[in-house]
Parts: structure tokens; C-alpha cells; sequence
């Protein structure tokens, strides 16, 4: 029960909205091709307004994993239990770097390969206007996005499972199955280059219990992919 109240209130009901824009999408005319989604949109005119919304954004991301780490805390998982002890150099920061390459790269040339083919919507990573704060905000979304990501599809999920003995593989494949559920609003391409990235993050996690990797991991791609697309969007033939 509880994990059911947490999917629907986080990452599930995410899932299934994405899915329907999924089947929306290939239903336009255009098809899934012809269609774009921002994922950081400007959600006001005004700047401080704007501003505020994409705090809030932050903050609601910083809460889902607060909640799913509070849950574990009072069963007895607390961080240093699910891998967030004290973050170090050699055992965090050089396989998160790794992996965010090994993901990275072939998830770019993944999109673009779906994308000439039609099987993935044009992603524009920030719509935001030229405002003095929309790198940080950029930064700061892509950090909340890797927070609440890997602790409530990774440490919390697979954590839950494993307790009602459900197999490793069994509880990685379902965390992965429900990565890639939540991106498919971004088209075939997207919801499976998610779910290969769920495979691989949770796999890692089983086997090193440690989740800084995978936190600093996401916050790099999503970094990389948000600002990057501000700096090159319009001075590159091949960005859609």
C-alpha cells in the first residue's frame, strides 16, 4: 500500500500522464516526429514570477525524494544504509563521471538517431527567456531531477520490493520498467533509452550500495543536456 500511495503521488502517476501524451502524440497530425515538449518551460511573463514557479518545480522534485527517504529512514534504512554516506572523491565522484559518459553519449546519439526516424519528439531542454537566473535554475532543476529520481526509483523501490522478496532482477527490471515509463512523453526513443539507463543505474546501485554515483551521474546529464542546449540551440545544424 505504501508503495502504491507513493508511485501515484510521485513518479507513477508521471508514468501514466506520459503515456497518454505518448498516444497523443502519435494521434496529431505529424505524428510523434512532428511534435516538441520543453522540459523546463517558462511559466510566466514576468520575470520574478517565473523565477518563483521554477523554484517551486525544484522544490516539489526535492520533496518527492525527501519523502521517499523519510520512509525508508523510519523503517530502519537510513542514508548511510541506502548509499548516501559521506560523499567521496574516488568511490563517488569518478564512477558518477563515468557513468554519466557511458549514459550521456549514446543516450544523445540515441535521441537523434529516434528522431530522424520519427520515433521521438523535438525535446527543447529550456524554453526559459534570457533572465539573469536561468542557468542557475537550469542547474538547480537538473539537480532536484536526479534527487528524486534515484531515491525513489532506485534506492526507495528497489528497497521496498527486495522487503516483500521480490527477486533482484525482478525489483531492478520493475525500478527500470517504471524510469522508462515516465519519459515516454518524449517518444519511443526516449522511454527506451530511459529504461536501458534504469538497467544499468540500478544494477550498479545492487552491487556498490552506494547512490551518490547515480545522483551526481543524472545532475551531470541533465546539466550538460539544459545548458548545452541553451549554448548551442541555433549554432548547430544538428540539434533539432
Amino acid at each position: 500500500m505504501e508503495i502504491l500511495v507513493v508511485l501515484v503521488v510521485t513518479f507513477g502517476l508521471s508514468g501514466a500522464s506520459a503515456a497518454l501524451s505518448l498516444v497523443e502524440s502519435a494521434l496529431s497530425p505529424g505524428g510523434i516526429g512532428g511534435q516538441s515538449v520543453a522540459l523546463n518551460p517558462s511559466r510566466a511573463t514576468q520575470s520574478t514570477i517565473d523565477l518563483l514557479f521554477q523554484l517551486l518545480s525544484v522544490l516539489r522534485l526535492v520533496g518527492w525524494g525527501a519523502l521517499g527517504l523519510y520512509l525508508l529512514w523510519r523503517s530502519g534504512f537510513g542514508p548511510r544504509m541506502i548509499g548516501l554516506a559521506r560523499i567521496r572523491l574516488r568511490r563517488d565522484i569518478v564512477p558518477a563521471l563515468a557513468l554519466a559518459a557511458v549514459i550521456g553519449l549514446p543516450g544523445l546519439a540515441l535521441y537523434l538517431i529516434a528522431h530522424a526516424l520519427g520515433l521521438s519528439v523535438t525535446i527543447v531542454p529550456s524554453s526559459l527567456g534570457e533572465h539573469w537566473w536561468r542557468l542557475p535554475a537550469l542547474i538547480l532543476s537538473a539537480m532536484a531531477n536526479a534527487v528524486a529520481e534515484e531515491v525513489i526509483v532506485v534506492a526507495y523501490l528497489i528497497t521496498r520490493l527486495r522487503q516483500l522478496e521480490w527477486s533482484p532482477n525482478r525489483s531492478l527490471l520493475a525500478s527500470a520498467l517504471l524510469r522508462g515509463s515516465y519519459h515516454l512523453y518524449q517518444g519511443l526513443g526516449g522511454g527506451l533509452g530511459n529504461l536501458v539507463m534504469g538497467l544499468i543505474f540500478g544494477t550498479y546501485w545492487q552491487r556498490t550500495n552506494r547512490l551518490w554515483p547515480l545522483i551526481v551521474a543524472h545532475a551531470t546529464i541533465d546539466t550538460v543536456a539544459y545548458v548545452g542546449y541553451t549554448v548551442l540551440h541555433g549554432h548547430v545544424s544538428w540539434l533539432p
